[in-house]
């Protein structure tokens, strides 16, 4: 069974940055695609960031582009989404999510695609 657990949250001015890691246990990550995903009060569950099992394809939501990047070292079982510039409004909870893939080259938008979850890591934007 896989399990996943996120660190690396916390409170930061805006424009600061944060280095989130998403370590996983119980199976090797190279077979998952992660995505990234957060949870502000009162809002819905939203996607950040993408990656596919290799590592080779990402994508972004708009809101992220440019500001956000997602990576992973599949040797030690890990993914992590820099964020840098941050605002206020990328505040929430942040989940990374896993799901078992056939192709290497697959990236998954959706929560619906995703088998696994972490317990979320808070990053609070604020002055």
């Amino acid at each position: 069974q896989l399990q996943l657990v996120e660190s690396g949250g916390g409170l930061v001015q805006p424009g600061g940055s944060l280095r989130l890691s998403c370590v996983a246990s119980g199976s090797t990550l190279n077979r998952y695609a992660i995505g990234w995903f957060r949870q502000a009060p009162g809002k819905e569950r939203e996607g950040v960031s993408f990656i596919s099992s290799s590592g080779g394809n990402a994508n972004y939501a708009d809101s992220v582009k440019g500001r956000f990047t997602i990576s992973r070292d599949n040797a030690k079982n890990t993914v992590y989404l820099q964020m840098n510039s941050l605002k206020p409004e990328d505040t929430a909870v942040y989940y990374c999510a896993a799901a078992a893939v056939q192709g290497s080259q697959y990236v998954l938008d959706f929560p619906y695609e995703y088998d696994y979850w972490g317990q979320g890591t808070q990053v609070t934007v604020s002055s």
